[in-house]
């Protein structure tokens, strides 16, 4: 009798669309240095967080599809809530450094710039417990309800992320209920040609009419922040939920399939997002920013970007910060027994 292992291959797609979108926050990151002084990179920003958080949120919760699971809140902890208190302490240090402060202020409840997802997720996560006691189309419903109510609440803005926790919701409970034929759908070809037409239309409007507040897209501020009379507040995040909802259906249709150089590189994505904030944030105020002044150097960013998101993904610098972002050494016991092969005596050379 034969012992038949089938082993399940792993899905290409969504590696490769964590992997663009691990490149587009870095990129949107990197250009928002000049979204106050170019109309074009101001556009360019704000076409890119009408999807790209918002995307990443969705993959997050069709990916929490283990809730259930023994030890699953265990694990979690230990992936985000852990990290987070880690590179929270780690980047007041950094901005006690690069700013020239003269106190050093470590405050745990709320987080520092790109740290917010950590925390959101964990909360998603907790949340979903509850939620998916309803059926799919209630829970998504009270989602979109909280996270249209929550704007009225002025003190709930960036304390423990609940602003962003809140309004990002809808999008990971509607990853978590997505199957894979969903997005399979998305790929047709009539699909792909309406989608395309939508991001077009999208992209027309906000390069056209470029009043819209990027904040907007942030989900991090009350409507009393956001807007002077804050009851059209619920009615434009309405429209900003329509726009976000349609761009990530616009996103997954062109994801490729197949497999390409960068498509494992999309399994590391939390490692570049918890690095490229200090490079960033060192970047900014610097002298090479000034070098950057106007949209023809856009092809330069990208290319800076493209480097960034590659590095910090890359097998040399996941060994070196597994320990503090993932909490284990076992990249770093292999290497060190590759070394020590690599210095050992070859048998039989003395015999």
């Amino acid at each position: 009798m034969k012992l038949v292992i089938v082993m399940e291959k792993r899905n290409y797609y969504f590696d490769n669309a964590k992997f663009i979108l691990i490149f587009l926050v870095v990129f949107g990151h990197l250009i928002q240095s000049y979204i106050d002084s170019n109309s074009f990179f101001s556009a360019l920003y704000k076409l890119l967080y009408t999807f790209h958080m918002p995307a990443f949120i969705l993959i997050s919760g069709f990916f929490a599809k283990g809730i259930y699971e023994k030890g699953y809140l265990k694990k979690i902890t230990k992936k985000l809530i852990i990290p987070y208190i880690i590179f929270q302490i780690i980047y007041s240090i950094f901005y006690y450094i690069l700013y020239s402060k003269s106190m050093l202020k470590i405050d745990i409840l709320n987080p520092h710039w790109s740290l917010w997802f950590l925390i959101s997720l964990f909360c998603w996560n907790i949340m979903l417990i509850a939620f998916n006691k309803l059926k799919p189309i209630y829970a998504v419903s009270l989602a979109l309800l909280i996270g249209l109510i929550v704007g009225y609440v002025d003190w709930i803005s960036n304390f423990l992320s609940l602003s962003r926790t809140f309004v990002f919701f809808p999008f990971f409970i509607v990853g978590y209920y997505l199957k894979k034929e969903h997005f399979k759908l998305l790929s047709q070809s009539r699909t792909k040609i309406m989608m395309a037409g939508t991001i077009i239309i999208v992209a027309l409007v906000i390069f056209v009419f470029p009043e819209l507040d990027e904040k907007w897209l942030l989900g991090s501020k009350p409507y009393s922040y956001l807007e002077t009379f804050s009851a059209i507040g619920l009615i434009k995040r309405m429209g900003v939920y329509t726009i976000n909802f349609l761009m990530i259906a616009g996103f997954f249709a062109f994801v490729p399939k197949r497999k390409f150089f960068f498509t494992k590189l999309g399994r590391n994505t939390l490692y570049v997002y918890l690095l490229h904030g200090f490079i960033i944030r060192a970047f900014r105020g610097s002298s090479i920013e000034s070098y950057v002044y106007d949209s023809k150097t856009l092809f330069i960013l990208l290319f800076i970007s493209l480097l960034l998101t590659f590095l910090l993904s890359s097998k040399i610098v996941i060994t070196a910060t597994q320990p503090i972002i993932e909490l284990k050494w076992s990249r770093w016991k292999k290497s060190f027994s590759r070394f020590k092969e690599s210095f050992s005596e070859p048998r039989g050379q003395n015999e």
